[in-house]
């Protein structure tokens, strides 16, 4: 992949910066969004573990409602997720919605819309109430054909869209694309720029008087509060868990959902070259026909002479990159060849990967923490609609905690079970991806030399009847952790783009010294220094 030194691919080891070695273009256009770290107990009605666009859309509309609300962030603001966003506004979902009609039926389905709508609208009215200024802008959106979907398929698509209400039309051929191709043209979607957005969000919270603070794990999480990894207490009336994946839940929640890792380039084009609009391909069913992984691409302006064409896709579940034989670098590539193909683009200057939740009945879980105190709250199962998902978060439980009755809480409750009709194509993903990482697992792991491992990746080694993980930096540095996940104890794989430790399992990551990035785990691995058994506590901070 050619890239100018001038625009040359940024990278970070910092998790208060964001979750892996590459810097998406949200967190290169601006400047950390950072507090100060709690530094002594404090009491509040509720607090807020996640800062990013969910909880901060929750802290805002509690904080609207005269809550009294604390935000605590371990990194800094928006280094999580949101920040590795695509940052689409959309009422076209990831999942078709004459799928999501099959396992909700036509009413709930018709809520679902209704409240993705809402999100986008939430969204623009914040904006334009405190003056946010984040790129914010309304446009249309193309779903399009991909050659190995049924021709039928969009057809089908657009009787269930104009069944849940959604203003939608089927268009021969899709504008702004290289290649003629059939789409639906879903009108009055948006896009902005997330992290301008948290900025806004948070400079509203703190002037309405709630507190945030970064660089703050959250290290015990129950109904009475939160104790920081410093030491220092929460109490809370209200406890709210909006971390991407729950780090308070241990089982329940993950026998639900699935982490995939997504992939985003971004391309210079020259300004004006490509119309403003959002597209998807209905989604590669060659690949894998249960969840068939798609592609989505929107404009950005960039400067005075080019915009940025930022593209996604090639998803694969979390630590399982190589069952295709393909590396997470050549998912890049893979991305670059689908990019150049539907549209004229100049250089790549800008690549990252995600981490997506994907639930077994296509739904975001947002409300009580299923078999916990009635007063405990996770946002989780973004299915790849976390901006809007994020945000209707902050409206269904800022109006649970108020006792206020709302909508979509039943349709979006966490402990819902749709086994039955959502279960067979989940179970059979989240089973195939398990059978295929055991087969795999290194149980009888062969001792490398850690003087083989190559510079700038990692190995899975055996050290004295230990699985570790071994990494050696660009200085020849090595850097050994504990290669079982803190969360259930499956066994991290390496993942060389981002130079994490991911967790097949559940989706846990890991920076090269142990540090967790991504839960469900909520503790580090065990770091050891320079490959001896001297262990380094290595405590979140």
């Amino acid at each position: 992949m050619e890239i100018l030194e001038k625009n040359k691919i940024k990278s970070s080891q910092d998790p208060n910066v964001t979750s892996g070695k590459n810097i998406s273009f949200w967190t290169s256009s601006v400047e950390p969004i950072a507090f100060q770290p709690l530094d002594k107990d404090i009491q509040t009605n509720v607090v807020i573990v996640g800062g990013g666009i969910s909880g901060l859309s929750i802290a805002y509309s509690l904080i609207q409602s005269g809550q009294k609300v604390v935000v605590i962030e371990d990194g800094n603001i928006g280094s999580g997720e949101t920040g590795r966003t695509t940052a689409h506004l959309v009422t076209a979902l990831d999942d078709r919605y004459y799928h999501l009609e099959s396992v909700f039926g036509e009413d709930e389905t018709r809520l679902i819309a209704e409240s993705q709508e809402a999100a986008i609208d939430f969204i623009e009215r914040t904006v334009k109430a405190h003056s946010i200024d984040c790129d914010f802008e309304r446009l249309d959106g193309y779903l399009f054909l991909h050659p190995t979907d049924k021709p039928d398929s969009l057809a089908s698509e657009l009787k269930a869209l104009l069944r849940a209400g959604v203003e939608a039309v089927e268009l021969p051929v899709t504008p702004g694309l290289n290649e003629s191709s059939p789409c639906i043209k879903f009108y009055d979607q948006a896009q902005f720029h997330p992290l301008k957005y948290l900025k806004g969000l948070c400079e509203a919270i703190v002037k309405m008087g709630g507190q945030i603070f970064t660089g703050t794990h959250a290290d015990k999480i129950d109904s009475s509060g939160v104790v920081t990894s410093g030491g220092h207490k929460v109490v809370a009336e209200n406890v709210v868990i909006a971390t991407n994946s729950p780090v308070n839940n241990k089982f329940v929640m993950h026998l639900k959902q699935y982490a995939y890792r997504t992939y985003v380039i971004g391309a210079r084009v020259k300004k004006g070259s490509i119309p403003k609009a959002l597209w998807w391909d209905t989604g590669d069913f060659k690949t894998n026909s249960r969840i068939p992984p798609y592609h989505y691409v929107r404009v950005h302006k960039l400067d005075d002479n080019y915009d940025l064409l930022i593209c996604g896709g090639e998803d694969h579940p979390v630590g399982m990159a190589d069952e295709d034989r393909i590396s997470e670098e050549d998912h890049y590539s893979l991305l670059e060849y689908w990019l150049k193909k539907h549209f004229t683009v100049e250089d790549i200057i800008y690549q990252w990967s995600g981490q997506v939740i994907e639930p077994m009945d296509s739904l975001a879980y947002i409300g009580r923490n299923p078999m916990d105190k009635d007063n405990v709250y996770i946002v989780t199962g973004d299915s790849g609609n976390g901006m809007t998902n994020g945000t209707i978060a902050g409206i269904i439980i800022a109006d649970l905690i108020n006792g206020k009755e709302n909508p979509w809480s039943k349709l979006y409750d966490p402990g819902r079970f749709k086994l039955f009709s959502a279960g067979n194509v989940f179970f059979s993903e989240l089973v195939g991806g398990t059978i295929a990482y055991l087969k795999n697992k290194p149980h009888d792991v062969k001792a490398i030399e850690l003087a083989n491992i190559p510079v700038d990746e990692g190995r899975i080694v055996e050290l004295e009847g230990k699985k570790v993980g071994a990494y050696r930096d660009k200085n020849r540095v090595l850097h050994v952790v504990g290669a079982e996940c803190t969360h259930l104890k499956c066994i991290v794989k390496w993942n060389n783009s981002e130079k994490s430790w991911d967790c097949p399992c559940h989706g846990s990551r890991f920076m090269v010294d142990g540090n967790v990035i991504n839960g469900p785990a909520n503790n580090n691995l065990p770091y050891y220094l320079d490959g001896s058994d001297k262990t380094n506590e290595n405590k979140s901070e």
